[in-house]
């Protein structure tokens, strides 16, 4: 009797293999057709993003290639991102020397001179990601000692 209830068990189980195994090799033989459904919103952002990218939007010449330069639209808003800090220290002269070395070279980057005492604080850019930060610190440790990365509210233009 136990081993009846046994084979007709592993019959059962058996015949679900079979029948799911047929079923679904069926199916990859099938040639279906695959329907896409797209929100009128997507297509409308994509657009949107791909217009930002042409030549017209983009910095001119040789500062498109230098990193964190952005492309300028108009519109201005608050984020939070990075800023990389180029000047440290308590000597007020230095720190605006500093900015100046550093506009000299990247004019469309945006510099903030800060002042918690007793440190002045100079941080350039205004990046939506790190890679973005690290890249140009990489640049900047050549020319500045004190190249650190400070995650912040930025402002960022479209």
């Amino acid at each position: 009797m136990l081993m009846t209830s046994c084979l007709k068990r592993i019959f059962i189980f058996k015949s679900f293999l079979f029948f799911f195994y047929t079923g679904t090799v069926a199916a990859q033989d099938s040639k279906g057709v695959v329907e896409e459904h797209k929100s009128a919103l997507i297509e409308r952002l994509q657009k949107e993003r791909m217009s930002l990218g042409t030549s017209a939007t983009m910095a001119p010449n040789d500062e498109a290639s230098k990193p964190g330069v952005p492309l300028k639209t108009g519109k201005k808003v608050t984020a939070r991102g990075y800023r990389v800090q180029i000047y440290s220290g308590s000597n007020r002269n230095d720190a605006y020397d500093a900015q100046a070395r550093f506009k000299q070279v990247y004019k469309d980057l945006n510099t903030y001179v800060g002042y918690e005492q007793p440190n002045y604080r100079v941080k350039v850019g205004d990046f939506r990601s790190r890679s973005q930060a690290q890249a140009l610190a990489n640049q900047l440790k050549r020319d500045f000692n004190a190249v650190f990365i400070f995650n912040e509210t930025i402002n960022v233009e479209y």
